[in-house]
């Protein structure tokens, strides 16, 4: 099967590595513009032939895709909305790897608020896509139990390996007519929303009466935005990043744990952040 690949991430190289593997990939489209990024990387590295756009009139405009005459169109952490006229293009029309049980989660950072929600169960979600955002009937799904001690990138990282494989199963199936489409339930669905620099602003002051939900954004927020504070250090305010297993980090230094931390600003820096860290150890 002649198969084109919508990527931007480095958690999507695993879906990448199977479609290498497994299919024709004539073409990848990527977001990343820098050869080290992931995706081009990984194209540079097996020369497999890219293009890069930067939004959605980029691939209406670029005919490099329909040249391919690819049978179907893999999407996974694309970042840009496909347009409607490209899903015609292909035969097969493009199936999005969602790492998410969908219809739960549409949308771009599901891990993130699963984790936050205190949710102990992901998982992947194949669907064919439509016009609207994740909104495309479910192709195949498969769960996964979220650990304790995931981030975002753990989670992320462990979603799209097991899309990859599932990938496999479900292009099988289409070269085969055996694909069965199950409308989602619209009226059950969640909605993500980007994240910003600064969803992961923490106040000090307020740190305590959100003590469980301060431990989940670090997992979820990890490693971006990040859970971070400004504090001051010997009268200079500075950038604090909180991490996961109780780590904490300093702008422009390395990372420690509370205990180091304490041991080295525990006399010169906010008495809040200090009370905080003791009662952690």
């Amino acid at each position: 099967m002649r198969v084109v690949f919508f990527g931007s991430s480095r958690f999507v190289v695993p879906v990448l590595e199977t479609l290498y593997n497994q299919f024709d990939l004539p073409l990848v489209v990527t977001t990343e513009q820098n050869k080290m990024d992931a995706v081009p990387f990984f194209c540079e590295s097996k020369k497999i032939e890219y293009i890069i756009v930067r939004k959605s009139t980029d691939l209406i405009s670029n005919y490099r895709v329909q040249e391919t005459m690819a049978n179907v169109g893999i999407v996974a952490d694309f970042g840009v909305l496909i347009p409607s006229q490209m899903l015609n293009v292909f035969p097969y029309g493009v199936l999005n790897i969602h790492p998410s049980l969908l219809p739960k989660y549409r949308g771009p950072t599901p891990a993130q608020n699963a984790i936050l929600n205190g949710d102990v169960e992901s998982g992947v979600t194949i669907i064919k896509l439509d016009k609207y955002m994740d909104h495309g009937p479910v192709v195949a799904q498969v769960k996964e139990d979220i650990k304790e001690n995931d981030t975002a990138k753990s989670l992320y990282e462990r979603l799209f390996k097991i899309g990859g494989e599932l990938l496999i199963k479900t292009l099988s199936r289409y070269e085969n007519a055996q694909n069965l489409f199950i409308p989602q339930n619209h009226e059950n669905a969640t909605f993500t929303k980007p994240l910003t620099r600064d969803d992961g602003f923490i106040d000090l002051k307020n740190i305590y009466e959100g003590k469980e939900f301060f431990e989940k954004m670090i997992r979820a927020y990890y490693p971006w935005p990040g859970v971070w504070t400004k504090t001051k250090i010997k009268e200079k305010e500075v950038l604090v990043k909180f991490l996961p297993e109780k780590k904490i980090q300093v702008e422009s230094g390395n990372d420690m744990t509370y205990k180091d931390f304490l041991n080295g600003y525990a006399n010169a820096c906010d008495p809040d952040l200090i009370s905080f860290l003791k009662k952690e150890l």
